[in-house]
């Protein structure tokens, strides 16, 4: 309830469930937010799609967490894991820590950001002086337990993509500065979205996204026709156009929320998992990054469709998405990496390809 004023503060914000078409990109942005350890998401399309708008559209989606008061770091006040080193001291010490709640972060990355901003950076003369470790925490620190967009993330320095990357992977920023270190917990949802026309990412690089989403312009007239309708609708009236919404919105929202709880139950058969391997092994993918970010997602899929065994059918929705980026690129192969994916599914699973 506290958080109602505040929100009539913000910017407001397209609803998610108001979005039509792209659901490729709505899925797996949905899927990661089921399981954050999916790895994150690279949307790749035309300009003018709508990457930036869905994207935040999310946060209205997620649950609130509850984090450690004035905490800059979003310390989780029960799970080690998520804490801050000052934050486990004081629980280690059983020392009170106030607790708040607060809506999932998501932190805007620009694109001439600067190490120290994306990182944060420690005042060496303070610890010299004061022999205190004054570290002001950077957008990995505010991006704990929430997400962290960067918009053509291919235009991003090479070095930059590197660290949030290595960050997200490992779930701890570490700064070192003239022998001094100071570490935090930064464990987010890493989405990048970008216009392949302006260059495509690092096959090494594009491989640590969990997921791969392609949007497109839309080409039928009536689709077009309701989008353009829906976005002139919201700028005439913002509140009106998201109240319209709202019922729509919550109801995704507890699917979201049970999506997470049921999460832990699913499983996955050992026949599956073989067929998965098998299908990756023939894809000549590299790494078993593929074949774990399939597991996840087929089973965050199974979770938001309220199911506790995972079905081929699953598999196949969410295996192009994973692997498709993850292919060795031939130029001289007219075939869609995605559609080949489906195809090699089709051999192994012995299943038609569905859309």
């Amino acid at each position: 309830m506290q958080s109602t004023p505040e929100k009539k503060n913000e910017r407001s914000v397209f609803p998610f469930t108001a979005i039509v078409g792209q659901k490729e990109m709505k899925l797996a942005l949905l899927l990661n937010v089921v399981d954050p350890k999916i790895g994150g998401v690279m949307i790749m399309g035309d300009r003018g799609t709508g990457k930036s708008t869905t994207v935040r559209a999310l946060v209205d989606l997620l649950p609130e967490i509850e984090v450690v008061e004035n905490d800059p770091f979003n310390s989780d006040p029960r799970d080690p894991q998520l804490m801050s080193h000052e934050v486990r001291k004081k629980v280690i010490n059983n020392q009170e820590i106030p607790i708040t709640k607060t809506r999932i972060a998501m932190v805007d990355l620009p694109l001439g950001a600067t190490e120290d901003r994306v990182c944060g950076t420690i005042d060496l003369e303070r610890a010299l002086t004061e022999g205190v470790k004054a570290f002001e925490p950077g957008l990995l620190a505010k991006a704990n337990r929430g997400i962290l967009y960067v918009d053509e993330v291919n235009l991003l320095d090479d070095h930059l993509v590197d660290v949030l990357l290595d960050a997200a992977a490992s779930g701890w920023n570490t700064v070192e500065r003239e022998g001094i270190s100071v570490s935090h917990p930064a464990r987010f949802i890493l989405i990048g979205s970008g216009n392949p026309e302006e260059g495509e990412l690092r096959p090494q690089l594009l491989d640590r996204f969990g997921m791969h989403a392609q949007v497109g312009t839309v080409k039928e007239p009536e689709l077009r026709v309701q989008i353009v309708e829906q976005r002139a609708s919201f700028e005439e009236a913002p509140e009106a156009f998201q109240q319209a919404w709202e019922a729509s919105q919550e109801s995704m929202r507890q699917k979201v929320i049970q999506a997470r709880e049921r999460l832990k139950s699913v499983e996955i058969s050992y026949d599956h998992k073989i067929k998965i391997s098998q299908v990756c092994s023939e894809l000549d993918v590299d790494g078993l990054r593929g074949d774990i970010v399939t597991y996840r997602a087929a089973k965050a899929l199974a979770a938001l469709g309220g199911r506790n065994e995972v079905t081929a059918q699953d598999i196949l929705t969410v295996i192009p998405l994973c692997l498709r980026h993850r292919l060795r690129k031939d130029p001289l192969e007219p075939i869609d990496s995605g559609l080949l994916v489906k195809e090699k599914f089709a051999k192994v699973f012995g299943s038609p390809m569905e859309s």
